[in-house]
């Protein structure tokens, strides 16, 4: 679970009712929203915020190391407040549904110091695709139709 807000407060990060606002829209689990969608959510809440104000704080929460930015995940780079544990990102391809996924294992331990060209690697993006279950079940149709064996 992320415990944005509280970060932010133990971080001592200046809490403006804007600021306020776009850590409340992306505190939480599986949150992977898109600025778009950061500033719609925001706006409902406070309507006087202002796109400047949604992307400069997202900005500044990716520059703080408290929300990852995740590009690999769609067309638009999604904010994902779950900075602070090692995780994968699992992708329903129909609906577009991020799901936050820990497998197993060293992710590093996959790649042979063979294939890793001199290179001393920092990090690892591993995003999984599928279908999740709804979508999974309007491409069966067997699944619409019990009476089909």
């Amino acid at each position: 679970m992320s415990n944005l807000l509280e970060r932010l407060r133990r971080r001592g990060w200046r809490m403006t009712a804007q600021r306020r606002v776009v850590a409340e829209v992306l505190d939480g689990e599986h949150i992977h929203l898109t600025a778009d969608e950061v500033l719609a959510r925001a706006a409902a809440r406070l309507p006087e915020i202002s796109r400047a104000t949604v992307y400069n704080t997202l900005g500044e929460l990716v520059s703080l190391g408290e929300v990852i930015e995740v590009s690999s995940v769609g067309r638009a780079k999604r904010y994902d407040p779950n900075a602070h544990s090692a995780h994968q990102h699992l992708v329903c391809a129909g609906c577009g549904t991020v799901r936050d996924v820990h497998p197993a294992g060293d992710p590093l331990v996959g790649l042979p110091d063979a294939e890793r060209f001199g290179f001393t690697v920092t990090g690892v993006e591993i995003t999984y695709r599928g279908l999740c279950p709804v979508c999974g079940a309007a491409e069966d149709p067997a699944a619409e139709d019990p009476g089909n064996d």
